[in-house]
């Protein structure tokens, strides 16, 4: 991704045509080491490309994409496959942070929002 964004800055910048040494004085400006076959394949993929059809293709294909996914929590499998007492501590952490936070919010100015 890295390189794709240094080739559309070069081409932000008037390049119509970056080459490997452009993007490598792109990246290389904050610190970033080049592997110059990745920034070659960008350049082979994106070379007498309009970047602004690329884009507007790019986003119609993002469009049809599902955006909604089933987020997985990593502490219930162990808790279902194991068997008792796993909840418990996740329960008192969350009773314990709740409880900071009213603390915090209270010293805040010494007012709270709605007195």
């Amino acid at each position: 991704m890295r390189y794709v964004a240094a080739y559309l800055l070069a081409t932000l910048g008037g390049n119509k045509n970056p080459s490997v040494t452009d993007i490598e004085k792109i990246l290389g400006s904050v610190g970033i080491e080049v592997d110059k076959e990745r920034a070659k394949k960008v350049i082979s993929e994106l070379s007498g490309k309009d970047v602004n059809e690329v884009i507007s293709n790019g986003k119609s294909k993002l469009a049809s994409m599902p955006a909604g996914g089933a987020v997985v929590a990593s502490g219930a499998a162990p808790a279902a496959a194991g068997g008792g007492g796993g909840g418990s501590p996740a329960k008192e952490d969350k009773k314990e942070a709740k409880k900071e936070e009213s603390e915090e919010s209270e010293d805040d100015m010494g007012f709270g929002l709605f007195d």
